[in-house]
């Protein structure tokens, strides 16, 4: 090989691509990394990882706030918010790997070639990055997502804010509009409400949330208003001026009402598009669509040597799910009988307080289904456990057929995200729901709730 050929090129060093990369290099291949922003992806530097340790620390504040049912009084609790976002970026720094120089040498330690810039298809075999060219026989595009932006009248003249600035704003505003209740928005909401900002967050849909249990999404609602936060369903919006008061926001509510709120940000969170603008992948000859690159269950797209991983071709946004393809890309890349990626059993988590958590699925799956189901439940206010820790918000929903297969899980709870996870083994391994209520759980843990959700059955 040429200094400019190699076995693989993956472009985009986030979940999916640094994954590939490493797992590549392992297999004893030339590799090369391309990243146009910053190491990491999406997750590390503008989503997961800085948003869970806002909500962390929101979560402290709050329960200092809220602790004199307890018998605690912290009357002077109160956020430092310049020291909460110094805090943010040495978390980002340790998941990083260090200092951005640091996390290069990590890589380059790995074995592979890092090269920071846009990556342009020139051909099927050939990109450039900053007008230099690189060749290789096989591809990985992990180029993830990015904000998708209404088409809402007026919303680009008066400004607004992405998860991008969310996370690093130098002030808090005192008046936030979110649009979009999804998980996005609704984290955002929770964590900027519990920083004292006075949150709406205005959803176009009728519901909450519509991949989750309705029943529980409506409860986690019900837990955020009573926080303070206003939440409108059904809402059309259009934005008009700017002015010394703030943004000014126009509403049309489900109702018939019209209404004018003024805001010092507005936040964008309705959804997110895959990152395909610059990559010219015409010129590569690669099937697109709105949605994303086109795969096969191998995650190969229609040119055989290029694959695709991750947020960009999936439809379960998660890192989880970017690591794992990631990881299987880069083995099928080099595979003599690639293998496809299961998606049967994928858990995901809204990381508000309480959080909501999901695998398999849900009562409206089953019944568009026609699938005959009985549920379990079990409310935390009757878990020992919850009762001690003041966290009885909630409750665990086992969804199973007439044999005990287990179809679906849902906790709302503290810790949901941790909870769900023997329903995941379950799914993941056929257990029943006779054999989860057979194992025997530490007493009092929040655990215990799973089991006797089971136990119903």
């Amino acid at each position: 090989m040429t200094e400019n050929e190699y076995d693989l090129i993956v472009i985009g060093a986030g979940g999916a691509g640094s994954t590939a990369a490493s797992t590549a290099a392992g297999l004893g291949k030339r590799v090369a990394l391309i990243e146009r922003d910053k190491l990491g992806g999406a997750c590390l530097n503008y989503g997961c990882d800085p948003t869970k340790t806002l909500l962390h620390t929101a979560h402290l504040l709050y329960q200092a706030q809220h602790a004199a049912a307890l018998g605690l009084s912290f009357p002077h609790a109160a956020a430092d918010w310049p020291k909460v976002q110094a805090h943010v970026r040495q978390v980002q720094e340790t998941i990083r790997g260090g200092t951005p120089e640091q996390a290069r040498a990590g890589i380059a330690e790995q074995g592979v070639d890092l090269f920071m810039g846009e990556a342009v298809f020139m051909s099927a075999h050939e990109i450039h990055v900053n007008g230099a060219p690189l060749r290789s026989a096989r591809f990985i595009i992990a180029t993830g997502t990015v904000a998708s932006i209404p088409d809402i009248e007026g919303l680009a003249e008066i400004g607004y804010i992405t998860n991008v600035e969310a996370v690093a704003l130098a002030e808090l505003p005192q008046r936030l509009v979110v649009i979009g209740g999804g998980p996005i928005g609704l984290e955002f909401a929770q964590m900027f409400s519990r920083f004292g900002v006075q949150v709406v967050v205005l959803e176009r849909g009728l519901q909450p949330l519509p991949r989750e249990d309705r029943e529980l999404a409506m409860a986690l609602c019900t837990q955020l208003t009573a926080e303070g936060i206003r939440l409108e369903f059904g809402a059309e919006v259009y934005c008009g001026e700017i002015d010394a008061r703030g943004k000014h926001v126009h509403v049309h509510s489900q109702a018939g009402k019209d209404e004018e709120m003024v805001a010092d940000q507005i936040l964008v969170a309705v959804g997110r598009r895959p990152a395909l603008h610059a990559l010219n992948l015409a010129a590569a000859g690669v099937q697109t669509t709105e949605n994303g690159i086109v795969t096969d269950a191998t995650l190969r797209t229609n040119v055989p040597h290029i694959w695709a991983a991750g947020d960009i071709t999936s439809p379960y946004q998660f890192t989880h799910v970017a690591s794992d393809q990631g990881e299987l890309a880069a083995h099928n890349a080099f595979a003599r009988a690639p293998q496809a990626f299961d998606d049967r059993v994928i858990p995901w988590v809204t990381f508000t307080d309480p959080e909501l958590a999901r695998v398999g699925a849900s009562e409206a799956d089953l019944q568009d289904a026609k699938i005959d189901y009985r549920v379990g439940r079990v409310n935390f206010d009757k878990l020992d456990r919850a009762i001690t820790n003041n966290q009885t918000a909630g409750s665990v929903k086992l969804l199973a057929d007439a044999d005990g297969k287990i179809l679906g899980g849902h906790i709302l709870g503290a810790n949901a995200g941790d909870l769900i996870a023997p329903v995941v083994y379950a799914l993941r391994f056929g257990l029943t729901v006779e054999m989860v209520a057979a194992a025997m759980l530490p007493y009092p843990t929040m655990a215990e709730a799973v089991r006797w959700a089971a136990g119903q059955f």
